[in-house]
């Protein structure tokens, strides 16, 4: 075993003992208790029993099988979750079949950065995910449910469902996946597209036409953002069947992996002899085993705040610092969109999930005694077949293309694709995968916005052809819900693409999108909460450095008092104004960005 990830793991154990040992209480407090529905009236069951299936009402009421609950994060305007519209009354057959039965014990928001992508509601984007995890516990309040299965997928769902469900903890709990999309358009004529239409070269019917193309189908978005970095992620950390993350949604595999989680989670219940409650998967090795393959794969910069909140959830603290020193050892193994040009897709074909754990396990890179939701580490090295109709697990071996997953020796990188940056602007992430290394270290003056559309208007009006570190300000979770500031990568890349030394530093966020520009991500504190940024001024001289974990203003800030704008007078329309107890609530950054904890 790796001694710097022995040493991680240790570390969060100790600072983690005290609020680890709370959550355990209340589980086993949750545990002592019994059969949930036990505690329910006659009056409690005829409720949870009047609208559900004949077929299924038996069963609700007197309780001879089990009951599982479903939380579904469906709806028909983002495609990942498209698929959900008939899982409910497939694993409703499927379990009525084996004498139990299953409920919808409710439904989550379930919100698409694509479509808020520099519009209002990407204000509300980070809060939604505390949003779920509430919701997830208010289906589940309902305490008439023996195990559970989650159908989310996307950027703040699944984290969010995670920290719901770990309330109920004492639950047997799997996710259930619906897999990626086809392959569109090349990730490079997407990007080449962008940005000639940012540069006015081409009409919005030829960038429609494009995004349509991209974007074109049932299933994930196939590039390797947040919502493919939750899946990856939540495999790793065994929260689902092995292998199942990436098969494409109308794969005849795809249903049975369906059918085969509901028949499994049901067999670790509380009323059989292998009870497994989802309190002894979420532990602190299941954690660090999430975050090495996360950073071998060079996922998501949101899961810097997603993976401190989900742990939190169960009173495990895990910090920065955590994901810089395991960055530090863990190799770059997987090389896809915006790292590369393969996607998804190929990622999977190459062998997907277990094979990447498979090469880090190899390595000694995560621990492998951990239980899983339905099985252990051992189950996590075998990915799913389909024989005469039944899913079978088969031993994993090498990957099936080393230019896109490598499992043997050598590595794309010497270090995960996440690096953690410090100096007196504060902290900051960076995605440093995607980042060509002639690009990590950039000295230039400050260019200071509030907004990214100023940003955008700077640009057409010729006002930044320059070396330059673009700063965007008040864009933190207490300012305005930390948005995605996606609209700046066509005009960064041009600037880029034009010869120009530039970098972006922002207290917002990117996602596991950003891409070729050097962009320091989160930084904490943010602006409106007394950090740095709010004293820059432009022409100050910024010193970014990627390869030396460091970003620094030159120029002396002694004597300047911060200039902070009325930052809710912007946060009315909208719904907007709704989400202000979350802005004044909002934990740092560092902390996870959560008004929950």
């Amino acid at each position: 075993m790796n001694k710097i990830v022995q040493e991680v793991t240790a570390r969060i154990e100790e600072r983690s003992k005290d609020s680890y040992a709370h959550y355990l209480k209340m589980m086993a407090a949750q545990e002592k208790l019994g059969r949930d529905r036990v505690i329910l009236t006659c009056s409690n069951i005829a409720h949870a029993a009047a609208g559900t299936d004949e077929a299924d009402k038996e069963n609700v009421v007197f309780g001879k099988g089990l009951n599982v609950g479903i939380v579904s994060a469906y709806n028909d305007m983002l495609s990942a979750h498209c698929p959900y519209k008939l899982y409910p009354d497939e694993i409703k057959q499927v379990l009525r079949a084996k004498g139990h039965s299953a409920q919808v014990a409710g439904c989550t928001p379930a919100m698409c950065d694509g479509v808020t992508q520099g519009q209002p509601g990407m204000d509300m984007s980070l809060f939604s995910r505390d949003l779920v995890a509430q919701s997830v516990a208010v289906g589940l309040s309902h305490n008439i449910f023996d195990a559970v299965l989650l159908l989310g997928i996307c950027d703040k769902i699944a984290p969010g469902m995670v920290m719901g469900a770990a309330a109920f903890g004492h639950l047997p709990t799997a996710f259930v996946p619906a897999g990626p999309m086809s392959t569109g358009i090349s990730n490079d004529e997407k990007t080449a597209i962008r940005q000639k239409y940012a540069a006015g070269e081409l009409d919005k019917d030829a960038l429609q036409k494009m995004e349509c193309s991209s974007y074109h189908h049932q299933g994930t978005c196939t590039f390797y953002g947040t919502a493919n970095t939750n899946q990856l992620v939540l495999e790793a950390m065994g929260l689902m069947l092995p292998g199942s993350a990436f098969v494409p949604p109308y794969e005849p595999l795809r249903k049975a992996l369906t059918d085969k989680i509901a028949t499994e989670i049901v067999k670790f219940s509380s009323q059989g002899p292998n009870y497994r409650p989802l309190y002894k998967v979420l532990t602190v090795k299941n954690f660090v085993n999430g975050l090495v393959a996360w950073l071998s794969s060079g996922g998501s910069t949101n899961h810097t705040l997603h993976i401190l909140a989900m742990a939190k959830a169960c009173g495990i603290n895990i910090t920065w610092d955590d994901i810089s020193d395991l960055s530090s050892v863990v190799p770059l193994l997987v090389n896809i969109y915006p790292n590369a040009k393969a996607d998804i897709n190929a990622f999977q074909k190459a062998g997907g999930v277990p094979v990447l754990m498979k090469a880090l396990h190899d390595r000694g890179l995560v621990h492998d005694d951990v239980l899983t939701c339905v099985g252990t580490f051992k189950d996590q090295l075998t990915t799913p077949v389909l024989e005469n109709d039944e899913v079978k697990f088969v031993e994993v071996q090498g990957s099936l293309d080393p230019s896109v997953l490598i499992s043997g020796e050598g590595c794309f990188k010497e270090q995960g694709g996440i690096k953690v940056l410090h100096g007196n602007l504060g902290s900051s992430v960076i995605k440093i995968s995607a980042v060509a290394p002639e690009h990590h270290h950039v000295k230039a003056p400050a260019r200071v916005f509030n907004d990214q559309h100023d940003v955008e208007r700077a640009y057409k009006e010729g006002k930044l052809n320059q070396d330059a570190v673009i700063v965007v300000r008040f864009a933190g979770p207490a300012a305005s819900g930390m948005p995605e500031l996606h609209k700046l990568m066509p005009v960064l890349g041009n600037l880029q693409k034009a010869g120009f030394h530039v970098a972006l530093l922002t207290d917002g966020r990117l996602s596991g999108a950003s891409g070729k520009i050097p962009s320091a991500l989160h930084v904490s504190p943010e602006a409106s909460r007394g950090g740095a940024l709010a004293l820059l001024q432009d022409g100050d001289l910024i010193d970014f450095d990627a390869d030396a974990g460091t970003i620094n203003c030159l120029t002396s800030l002694e004597g300047r008092s911060p200039q902070v704008p009325n930052l809710e007078e912007k946060e009315q329309t909208y719904g907007r104004y709704l989400f202000k107890v979350c802005r004044e609530r909002v934990g740092t950054a560092e902390e996870g960005a959560s008004f929950l904890f």
